[in-house]
């Protein structure tokens, strides 16, 4: 009898720990505010200068900077014994952070930085779609998300360098041109998605 019970012990921890898991994503768009240090990805909105709020940083050989990034909010709950996983992600751009110098601020240097903000939305989306992918268990769910995350952001990382390295932060209009082509496409993969 003892065995028994202990061998339907073992079922339960089994299956709550390999079980799967429901995940449920959500985008964060902020609120509507002017006042607000953060501006949050909207394909319908393109940055303007007047974002660019931060102190310029005179040592820097950039005309200016874009301060973006993205990250994620994860709350669990259990719902009829199954565990649901909701997952809020969000892709920014900070204004406090963002800055342009006085002068450089023409509708070619905008754009690159546009596309800066851009390059950080391709790369959220591709880690929205590996989260969708992913088969999360009650035991593996933290690290999962954990490890896409960070693999995520080492690729934005990676694409940000790669852009300003090969158009010389802008500098080198064929190249940028190329890089406009190729970031445009990518936005419009993002809506077939």
């Amino acid at each position: 009898m003892k065995h028994v019970f202990f061998l339907f012990f073992l079922l339960i921890i089994f299956r709550n720990s390999t079980g799967q898991v429901s995940v449920n994503i959500h985008w964060y768009t902020g609120k509507p505010s002017g006042a607000s240090d953060t501006i949050h990805y909207d394909p319908e909105r393109k940055l303007q200068w007047k974002d660019f709020a931060g102190p310029p940083d005179m040592n820097s050989g950039a005309a200016a900077i874009t301060e973006s990034g993205f990250g994620y909010r994860l709350a669990m709950r259990s719902v009829n014994g199954r565990m649901n996983l909701d997952v809020t992600i969000f892709c920014y751009f900070n204004r406090k952070m963002s800055w342009v110098k006085r002068g450089m601020n023409t509708a070619y240097a905008l754009t690159h930085e546009q596309h800066h903000f851009d390059i950080t939305w391709i790369n959220t989306c591709a880690f929205v779609r590996k989260l969708k992918a992913a088969r999360f268990t009650h035991s593996n769910y933290a690290s999962l998300i954990d490890s896409i995350y960070d693999g995520c952001y080492e690729s934005l990382r990676t694409m940000q360098d790669a852009y300003d390295g090969q158009t010389s932060n802008g500098r080198n209009r064929a190249v940028q041109a190329e890089w406009n082509s190729r970031i445009d496409d990518l936005l419009v993969a993002q809506t077939k998605d």
